[in-house]
Order: structure tokens, then sequence, then C-alpha cells
């Protein structure tokens, strides 16, 4: 913590060293895309895209949920996806998943969840869609990751605002596969299936 703590004590350093960034930043923002992803703390989106600040408006949390409006009358999930669309204007949204997720593994296993109450009612949102297709067969993980990714995306769809934006054909969904260990990142396309590129 202390090498962090040391960096952020001296991170005004470098935005002095930027010129005129940072100020231009703090005019305001108009990030190209939504990146929902998990909070896993090897997916990191703005270092996997490149992205500067200001690049990527960033929504994380265990496992890249989208909670179905039935459960989100009152969500930072809700709250973050209305303001990308309709105050910055963002017309592109990812949903990424990724390898060895944790919450994705928790849901596979079955496990007894009781010292975590919180991780058992935030996967009770996705276990009716997902927990069926969970099996322990070799890259069954790969597949309930990616099965989660898509499912995160028609959840999405059942937002007023996304479903309008949808219907004007002036908004675009993307669902990303992010291999932890390689890097490598898998699109899904048309075809429903995910693909490095």
């Amino acid at each position: 913590m202390q090498t962090l703590l040391d960096h952020a004590r001296s991170f005004h350093r470098q935005v002095a060293d930027a010129g005129d960034t940072y100020r231009h930043l703090a005019e305001g923002q108009s990030p190209q895309a939504l990146v929902i992803s998990c909070s896993d703390s090897r997916v990191v989106p703005a270092h996997i895209t490149g992205a500067r600040p200001g690049q990527i408006f960033e929504l994380r949390n265990a496992g890249n949920i989208v909670p179905p409006r039935w459960a989100a009358d009152v969500s930072g999930e809700v709250a973050t996806v209305e303001y990308a669309l309709e105050v910055l204007g963002i017309r592109d949204v990812v949903v990424c998943g990724h390898s060895h997720c944790g919450a994705m593994s928790a849901l596979a296993s079955g496990g007894d969840l009781s010292l975590l109450p919180g991780v058992e009612a935030w996967l009770s949102l996705v276990r009716p869609a997902l927990a069926p297709r969970a099996t322990e067969e070799d890259g069954a993980l790969e597949r309930l990751v990616q099965l989660n990714v898509v499912h995160q995306l028609a959840t999405l769809g059942t937002y007023p605002v996304v479903r309008r934006l949808l219907d004007a054909d002036d908004l675009r969904l993307h669902g990303w596969y992010y291999r932890v260990d390689t890097g490598v990142l898998h699109e899904l396309g048309d075809d429903g299936t995910f693909a490095a590129r």
C-alpha cells in the first residue's frame, strides 16, 4: 500500500509536467465508450485499450453484471449507464468478461457463499440464466463467462435509454472476452461466437 500511497501523493507532479492535458480534462469529458467490466484487479480497461484519461467511461463490479430492470430501482450501474448515454452522448458500450473470473467461478461451483451474503445476493441476479449451463468440463468456465457477457448485453437492451437508442440505430453494443494469462481479446461476432480478431 505504501508504494500506491507514495505515487498518489506525488501524482500532482506528473500533472504539472503534462502541460495543458489535465487542465483540458477539467473542462469536461467526452469519452469514446462505456466499458462495463469486472472489478478484478487484473482487468484494467484503460490498460487493455491503451486509453488515456478522458477516453473511456468505466463501470466495474463483480462479474461485470448489469442488474435487471426489476432489481435496479436504486443502482449505481443504472445511473452510470443512463449518464453515459444521455449526458455524455456515448454511442458504444462494451461488456467485457475475463478468464479466471472469481464471480463466475463461484456461480459455476455452486459453493457455499454464506459468509459472503452480498456476493450471494449479487450473483442471484444472474444465477437463473447462467447456473443451469455451468458444468465442470474443460472450457466450461470460459463458456460461462462468455455466456454472461451475452446475457449482460441482453439485459442492457431492456433499459429504456438503451432500447430507444438501439431502435434508432444510434448505439452499438460490443461483447469482449479477455484472457488474463495471454492478454488476448476475443470479440463477440454477429454469429454469436467469440473470436480473437
